[in-house]
């Protein structure tokens, strides 16, 4: 299913304390499930409406089962709100997720929006007739570098056929789904992930983190400047580290969706305070925040399933406030390295215009975080 390209632990990069689930994927989360559908047609000169296209749409979908009637826990957090995700006003007025959440590209958030309506009348069809309306969650980035972004390629089809191969277990990362046409700090960017499980005294809980990343900085690893020394930035400064001409792949500018599953009893509350947290992850890989980039932090919770038509009351349990530094300390942690992995993974993409994103250089990397000393020492070496 993957590509050939290493993951961060499989070349020594070891990030945080605690120790990654089963696929160190989202997927460790129980129930949480994950689809891609990747669109790649035509080359050359760009013709708006036709092509070349690179995009694609990826979901996460929190359980199996029917998530209007049956929903879950949820909250989210805009880092930098410039960017077009739909449905979030809502997901923290009521504190749910009744939809899967779906990654595209900008100017296809409002078709994938209208296919989640649409599958999930499919399967209610009571709803905006004898119940109330469905909350579509879409996030997305501007592709629109490689893709023919005005072409609006992706389709409701392509949202149900993504949903249909929706899956546990590895996840499919790098130029993939939502990810296909994205790049971030430089490089290729694309869809990445990883997991963290906390000990038994901490909670034995599980968090997974799903990343889209298209966005702008210098890239860091383990503290190790890889953007810096290898000439990856976008800013010309008076200094020794004046970097070379800027290319279309090293904007400053671009956005981050982060989608965090968590099996933790969390309420609205404490899932936005856990989102949050993915900022800090982000930082640490060399991501800023620039003017326009659009971040967007989804978390949720399996553990809980809210009932569309529930009691008068309810009555849940959740965490205690001072058990959650090791829940906020493991989202820093998968998301820092699910960034990485989204750039290890991604393959070089030529796009609209010939226009090129390359995938990072495994060997240049290794030697800069060797020159740093920050890789683990029973790192795996490449041939």
């Amino acid at each position: 299913m993957n590509n050939s390209r290493p993951r961060a632990r499989d070349i020594g990069i070891d990030i945080g304390i605690f120790v990654p689930g089963r696929w160190n994927a989202i997927t460790d989360v129980g129930d949480v499930k994950v689809g891609h559908v990747t669109l790649i047609k035509g080359e050359g000169k760009l013709v708006p409406g036709q092509g070349p296209v690179r995009t694609g749409v990826t979901v996460i979908l929190p359980h199996d089962g029917n998530l209007f009637q049956e929903k879950v826990p949820a909250a989210s957090y805009v880092f930098n709100g410039f960017g077009k995700s739909i449905g979030l006003h809502q997901v923290n007025e009521l504190g749910n997720l009744e939809t899967p959440i779906a990654l595209t590209n900008t100017l296809c958030a409002p078709l994938v929006a209208d296919a989640l309506i649409e599958w999930s009348i499919r399967n209610n069809p009571e709803i905006g007739i004898n119940t109330g309306t469905v909350n579509p969650v879409v996030g997305e980035v501007n592709d629109g570098m490689l893709n023919d972004i005005q072409g609006r390629h992706v389709r409701k089809e392509h949202v149900f056929e993504a949903i249909t191969r929706a899956e546990s277990g590895p996840v499919e990362e790098g130029s993939v789904g939502a990810g296909t046409g994205s790049s971030c700090m430089g490089w290729k960017g694309g869809i990445g992930t990883s997991s963290r499980v906390l000990p038994y005294n901490l909670g034995g809980y599980t968090v997974g983190v799903l990343v889209q990343t298209n966005f702008g900085g210098i890239l860091t690893i383990c503290g190790a400047p890889v953007g810096r020394e290898l000439g990856r930035y976008s800013f010309k400064c008076d200094s020794r580290y004046d970097a070379p001409e800027i290319k279309d792949s090293e904007s400053p500018d671009g956005s981050v969706m982060v989608i965090v599953a968590c099996d933790a009893p969390l309420d609205h509350r404490q899932l936005q305070r856990l989102a949050k947290r993915a900022g800090l992850g982000l930082a640490r890989t060399g991501f800023f925040g620039s003017n326009g980039s659009g971040d967007f932090f989804i978390a949720f919770s399996t553990i809980e399933r809210i009932l569309h038509n529930g009691p008068l009351t309810l009555q849940t349990e959740v965490v205690s406030n001072d058990s959650m530094s090791a829940l906020f300390l493991a989202v820093v942690e998968a998301t820092e390295e699910a960034v990485i992995n989204s750039i290890l993974k991604a393959t070089t993409v030529i796009g609209r215009d010939e226009r090129t994103c390359d995938a990072i250089d495994i060997h240049q990397l290794l030697q800069v975080m060797k020159k740093y000393n920050a890789l683990n020492r029973n790192e795996t070496i490449l041939p």
